[in-house]
């Protein structure tokens, strides 16, 4: 019998809940303290999914398959062999996943373009009818009041690109290109802010390196540096596409799982080992990105493994951007070291706290960190969390609630980091929670629910969780519930 059971058992929890309810008043306390845990007027409060996770309708008005198609088809490759041919049913409920947003106050929505259902060859003609969906999604959007984020690849590559070698080869960075000119021209005239694509590390690694993502490859080290700098190449090519064909007042920008680096102890030499350790463990991606160069100690690392390119090709990869995406889950922490690169990493115990999926690791300083560090090092004048959020164990009750405490301590935790920045004059602007709604979770199928929303693949009945409860009270307040 544990603590809870035994004041059940004396009827304490009965007692506590007969109390009677504090009134807020304008006088009390509680009033003062929830001001100074809130946010700038104007900070948007979003949710954020991705086309293959939850649209489903694989074959629909003309859509081409995509690597995730082509991997998920091998039963092998997914947690018992899901795929995302149903997703969340999202291409035919996108009214109903609309007025979820309505319902809970979200204030602009991130999702992305399947490249297959406009090019279903990746190249070539595109799809009239690829548009029609979007175009509907939209319009539906703006009538409700929710503002528009597009992303223009996560992690989709039409199948037909693989014929080249995928991001193996830089065909692939230019039909990226093409592609993003046609999009943007198309929808820049309801979206104003475009990101060109979602953590380049993760989907080179899990595709190219590891095999445990599309297209499934494990290629050498110095393969994967390559089609690294092929798919930063194709970042840069994009975000010129976007500058020449989107109408006036567009903005572009990248959503980076960049490694949150954290001092284990908040002394100055710790702060500034973790900065220093930002722009290294960042060097594959964020830090070409904001200076237009690889780092010394990356391509030392590399030796002869490093990538091939060109002056030419990291001015490409460093054209400015208006803003940075962050997503932000888990916790890289960091003490000083006497060592030539003044950090060294700080192995988390075996006790270490972690959230259902097993890689994420519990870490709210991160929130605070990873904005605070690329502010330092950058200058980023406008930042977003494009990006967190937890799998939870979700079980409804008998009643049909879904009680996910679980999701709620990780997004308080990681939202009083996160005003703690803002606080500070760290200019993030917008937090975008994943994810709206359970959907198809990669490898992992569909035994990972992220969603705020309860979603019963059998049925595709949603239900807002807890956290979904939470996370309204958060946007109603514009600050910590």
């Amino acid at each position: 019998m544990n603590r809870r059971n035994f004041a059940r058992l004396l009827g304490l929890s009965a007692s506590v809940a007969a109390l009677p309810a504090t009134a807020v008043t304008p006088s009390s306390p509680l009033t003062s303290a929830t001001r100074e845990r809130g946010f700038p007027k104007g900070f948007l409060w979003g949710t954020a999914t991705s086309a293959y996770q939850i649209e489903g309708a694989p074959t629909e008005d003309g859509r081409g398959p995509s690597i995730w198609d082509t991997f998920s088809d091998v039963k092998t490759n997914t947690y018992t062999g899901d795929n995302g041919d149903m997703g969340a049913d999202h291409f035919h409920r996108y009214r109903e996943d609309i007025a979820l947003m309505q319902e809970l106050g979200v204030q602009t929505y991130q999702f992305s373009v399947s490249w297959s259902r406009i090019f279903p060859e990746g190249t070539g003609t595109p799809n009239p009818r690829g548009w029609d969906f979007y175009d509907r999604m939209l319009d539906t959007l703006l009538a409700a009041g929710v503002q528009p984020f597009c992303t223009l690849y996560h992690w989709d590559l039409p199948q037909a690109m693989m014929k080249v070698g995928g991001w193996q080869s830089r065909d692939t960075a230019k039909a990226f290109a093409d592609y993003s000119a046609y999009a943007v021209k198309h929808l820049s005239d309801r979206v104003k802010h475009f990101i060109t694509m979602s953590e380049v590390s993760q989907f080179v690694d899990g595709g190219y390196r590891y095999g445990s993502d599309a297209p499934g490859l494990k290629l050498s080290d110095a393969i994967v540096a390559q089609v690294t700098h092929n798919v930063l190449v194709g970042h840069g090519l994009a975000v010129q596409a976007v500058r020449a064909n989107a109408r006036a007042g567009t903005k572009v920008g990248i959503a980076d799982n960049a490694v949150s680096t954290c001092p284990v102890i908040e002394t100055p030499e710790n702060i500034a080992a973790a900065r220093k350790a930002y722009r290294e463990m960042n060097a594959r991606s964020l830090t070409p990105i904001m200076e237009g160069r690889y780092s010394e100690d990356y391509l030392k690392g590399l030796g002869a493994n490093a990538p091939k390119f060109t002056a030419e090709d990291m001015k490409l990869i460093s054209t400015p951007l208006n803003f940075i995406g962050l997503n932000v889950y888990e916790p890289t922490w960091i003490r000083a070291s006497a060592d030539p690169g003044g950090y060294e990493i700080v192995d988390m115990p075996k006790s270490y706290p972690i959230m259902a999926a097993k890689w994420l690791e519990l870490g709210p300083d991160g929130m605070y960190w990873s904005p605070k560090h690329l502010q330092a090092l950058w200058g980023v004048k406008e930042i977003y969390i494009t990006e967190n959020g937890a799998a939870s164990l979700d079980v409804p009750t008998k009643t049909g609630e879904v009680l996910d405490v679980d999701r709620i301590l990780f997004l308080r935790s990681y939202l009083e980091q996160l005003q703690r920045a803002v606080s500070e004059g760290v200019p993030v602007k917008g937090y975008f929670l994943w994810s709206l709604i359970d959907n198809y979770e990669w490898s992992d199928g569909y035994a990972m629910r992220f969603g705020i929303t309860y979603v019963d693949y059998k049925t595709m009945k949603r239900t807002i969780k807890l956290s979904g409860q939470f996370y309204k009270e958060v946007i109603a307040r514009n600050g910590l519930a």
